[in-house]
């Protein structure tokens, strides 16, 4: 379990910033909603504090709203901004917004004397009008859907640095968790936000918050998203051709050399630089996954070693599949959250199945028996050449919640 929550209070701010807030047109599928918004309100020309940009003055005043998102449709961490010119009235007479990393200016539609604003659906970057909208209807609906989560943990920010260590792991939990969001736009009709009733806050005081936010989000997913904890993988014809194996000539069974099978390499860096936790679960002598692993740089790949010689027995006895869990510090009950890649039905897939794992069968050679039994050492999936495993793991993975 995590911490609580992270939460921004209504703030203090100038009432002219709640009399002008924008009210913006979100699309009626959007899933997220603004979590914070800081104001800064000029006077005078100057550096945006919570952009790149210069405020230059179109009239007596310019107030800068910074809307922050814990995500957007493709990433974790969303920033956005939208810049509202009064003149000595306190009329709003033009308004500028964040569109992609760029600024523009939006169409001056008033309700009352706020602005309207439309806002891209998923990824909250600002429309010039209604008809800008519709123009961009094609990528909005490639962004929200197809590209829905990879870019995993935004880092091109300036609290990116105060977010804790970000590696692979961090990322892929990102992806994971917007892509079970992919949506189609409804766009149409647009749903009001408005931005007056919403968290305003000073812009310090948001920008204090949005460090803590992040780290409470990437520890929230990993204490408590479903997604896959750890994969427990066999080594021979999983990773090794057991039919280049030369063994040691004392009548022992250990193997002192084999070939990698094609593209074994490649797939494990693969599962490596995704962020997976990789657990050997293998059975034989210790000294023969040394032999054959090291060589060839996979031994270290793998954060923990299970192997059979070092348990006293052998796959399908659960006992195997309990030490892998001790052994990458996982409770019993996460076993649905780490599947066994393997060869072997009767050892690999059986022994996964009984213990509750989902079983992938890595089917490239007919050496032993490839037809189940039953349900019993019926995998959970299936694959035939290496670099479908990747893209089968993200699309299991993905579907866990959805219990495929």
């Amino acid at each position: 379990m995590t911490a609580d929550r992270p939460v921004l209070s209504r703030l203090d701010v100038p009432q002219i910033a709640r009399d002008v807030a924008p009210i913006l047109m979100l699309d009626r599928a959007e899933p997220f909603r603004p979590v914070g918004i800081g104001v800064t309100v000029f006077d005078v020309p100057g550096p945006s504090p919570s952009s790149k940009f210069h405020v230059a003055l179109r009239g007596a005043v310019c107030i800068e709203y910074a809307t922050y998102w814990d995500h957007d449709i493709g990433h974790l961490y969303d920033l956005e901004h939208i810049w509202v010119h009064l003149n000595a009235a306190g009329e709003v007479t033009s308004v500028e917004a964040s569109f992609h990393g760029q600024r523009h200016d939006v169409d001056l539609t008033l309700q009352g004397k706020r602005p309207v604003v439309w806002c891209e659906a998923g990824k909250h970057a600002h429309f010039q009008n209604a008809a800008h909208r519709d123009a961009m209807a094609g990528a909005t609906q490639y962004m929200t859907a197809q590209k829905a989560g990879l870019g995993g943990v935004h880092l091109g920010n300036r609290f990116a640095d105060e977010f804790g260590a970000i590696g692979p792991y961090q990322h892929r939990l990102a992806r994971v968790f917007l892509g079970r969001l992919a949506f189609a736009p409804a766009l149409g009709r647009g749903l009001p936000y408005d931005m007056a009733d919403g968290p305003l806050c000073p812009w310090s005081a948001l920008a204090s918050f949005i460090p803590q936010r992040v780290q409470f989000l990437l520890a929230d997913m990993a204490a408590n998203m479903p997604h896959f904890r750890a994969l427990f993988l066999d080594c021979g014809d999983t990773l090794v051709d057991e039919g280049t194996e030369i063994k040691r000539d004392d009548g022992s069974d250990v193997v002192i050399e084999a070939k990698l099978i094609d593209g074994a390499a490649s797939m494990m860096d693969a599962l490596r630089d995704a962020g997976f936790r990789l657990c050997l679960v293998a059975d034989g002598p210790r000294e023969t996954f040394e032999n054959v692993l090291k060589p060839h740089g996979l031994w270290d790949h793998f954060e923990a070693h299970v192997i059979s010689g070092d348990v006293g027995v052998r796959k399908p006895d659960q006992a195997m599949f309990t030490a892998a869990m001790q052994a990458m510090e996982l409770s019993p009950e996460l076993a649905a959250q780490v599947p066994m890649i393997g060869n072997n039905l009767d050892r690999d897939i059986l022994g996964a199945n009984r213990a509750g794992h989902p079983s992938l069968f890595f089917r490239w050679v007919d050496r032993r028996r490839t037809v189940p039994n039953g349900p019993e050492d019926t995998p959970t999936w299936h694959f035939t050449h290496m670099d479908q495993c990747l893209p089968l793991l993200t699309h299991l993975e993905i579907a866990l919640d959805q219990k495929v």
